[in-house]
């Protein structure tokens, strides 16, 4: 295979479907050269037309670090180099707090997050020695608020991945790698099918809240979404080409509207609990 010298070079995980997949669709059509890393080889093969050039399909567990390493090493062997990194694998977990299991959430963790991590370790020492490189990490609104019953888990993966990518921002600043957390709102993927999305194994009658959101969300959200995931991917692979990439990314018109909507919550309660909070210096005795 050869590169495009003219075009960056993408890596982008969890590209079977969704975003991922449809990111993946709008690059190759426009003529960039793609790595693409997913656990199910041949349903991406399948999703994602022959091309031989520009096209890298990868199987990828990012629960195993060995993988993710040889995935990256692979990309960089076919192609040359690597220029955008596009961390969009992760799924959804809904439940309770009290009612997921250790294991059900350390597993949202090991994929959203840690997995991630994998991805950023071992493509880092890549774009740090070229000197360039754009990073992409996927998070959600839902990891800049976390006013979902039932979401609290994946809520926690995602403000991860916004608060490490902001030091990873800063951290790479200096080598002339920029990095944005992007934080999409409802896109109309399968993102709310039962392929993407986790479920408690031992559901609490009590938390009605939580089952409500759970149905509104696989019921009435999903299929329903108003986000283009097409719109999405040109938002960005605009960014990728802008001078510089903003560290902050909402996504769509409802993903602003809810942003705007903790920032004023938070802003009204700083001021509100101000002159009790904020009193808390050590006093100068005389």
């Amino acid at each position: 295979m050869t590169s495009q010298q003219n075009k960056n070079i993408w890596f982008v995980t969890g590209a079977s479907k969704g975003l991922g997949l449809t990111l993946v669709q709008h690059l190759l059509a426009r003529g960039y050269a793609v790595a693409a890393t997913s656990r199910n080889l041949t349903e991406l093969q399948q999703n994602v037309p022959p091309n031989e050039d520009r096209f890298l399909p990868l199987h990828m567990d990012l629960a195993n670090e060995a993988s993710v390493r040889q995935a990256i090493e692979q990309t960089i062997k076919t192609f040359g180099r690597l220029d955008v990194v596009v961390n969009n694998a992760g799924y959804g977990q809904v439940g309770a707090l009290e009612e997921l299991s250790d294991k059900e959430a350390r597993r949202n963790f090991d994929v959203n997050v840690f997995g991630l991590l994998h991805v950023l370790r071992h493509a880092t020492p890549h774009l740090r020695q070229q000197g360039a490189g754009r990073v992409f990490n996927i998070s959600s609104v839902g990891g800049f608020m976390g006013d979902f019953p039932g979401w609290g888990i994946y809520c926690a993966t995602k403000f991860a991945v916004a608060g490490l990518t902001e030091s990873y921002a800063a951290e790479v600043q200096e080598f002339g790698v920029q990095a944005s957390v992007v934080y999409p709102g409802y896109f109309r993927t399968d993102f709310l099918t039962a392929g993407s999305l986790g479920t408690p194994r031992q559901p609490l009658a009590a938390y009605q809240a939580v089952r409500d959101s759970q149905q509104q969300h696989e019921q009435q959200i999903n299929g329903n979404q108003p986000g283009d995931p097409e719109k999405a991917a040109a938002v960005l692979r605009e960014l990728s080409e802008a001078p510089q990439q903003p560290v902050h990314v909402f996504l769509g018109e409802d993903a602003y509207q809810m942003a705007d909507q903790k920032i004023a919550t938070v802003q009204q309660q700083m001021q509100q609990w101000q002159h009790l909070a904020a009193a808390t210096n050590l006093s100068v005795e005389a």
